[in-house]
């Protein structure tokens, strides 16, 4: 099972390049992709923390929906819409996109399809990079994450979705963390499965 995002193994391999401070789970991975997108496309040079929540959210509803009730579905859609800063218009144009995308190769969720055509408009613009309160809330991530792999001797935390979202529950000191943990949110079991040694699994 391939629990990595490419990007951080490719990163370790050039030889200019830091020691990976961390890896992500493959979902973690492509949500990110999502989230420079939705930078990207708001022409933004960095990626902010509500980017990346509209990049999990558009790729792993079903999996983080666990942790709201069955029926909060439009009401925590509509949340994270205002949350994230996206028009309602751009929100159901990604949505859309995205179930296009997936609809066209379940085995795969098509995100590599969408990646290209993301490049392709890119051109030769240099890739949004984190923020400062990004980059920060991952360092939170990899001092919880439990799960973790060793690379040159050094362990390197690997971080998933919960573990990041319970990360930015506890950073109340933004908009964004106090509105998710005002949502309704079932933060205990949120809570557990982010700290646990074993991934939660899929609905």
């Amino acid at each position: 099972m391939d629990l990595f995002g490419r990007n951080a193994a490719q990163t370790e391999n050039r030889p200019d390049a830091a020691p990976a401070s961390h890896r992500l789970t493959l979902d973690l991975s492509r949500a990110s992709a999502l989230a420079a997108m939705l930078a990207h496309s708001r022409a933004s040079q960095t990626v902010e923390v509500a980017d990346l929540v509209a990049g999990m959210y558009l790729y792993g509803w079903e999996r983080l929906s666990r942790y709201w009730e069955s029926d909060d579905g439009e009401r925590i859609e509509d949340l994270l819409q205002k949350m994230c800063r996206i028009s309602p218009q751009r929100w159901n144009y990604w949505i859309q996109l995205y179930d296009k995308n997936r609809r066209s190769n379940e085995q795969t969720a098509s995100l590599p399809r969408i990646l290209r055509r993301f490049q392709k408009n890119a051109g030769s613009e240099p890739p949004p990079k984190p923020s400062e309160e990004l980059t920060s809330l991952l360092k939170q991530a990899e001092e919880i994450a439990p799960l973790s792999d060793t690379s040159g001797g050094r362990r390197i935390p690997i971080l998933t979705s919960e573990c990041v979202l319970l990360c930015i529950i506890r950073n109340r000191g933004t908009e964004i963390s106090r509105r998710l943990a005002a949502s309704g949110m079932n933060v205990p079991q949120l809570e557990k499965d982010a700290l646990s040694t074993r991934r939660a699994p899929r609905p």
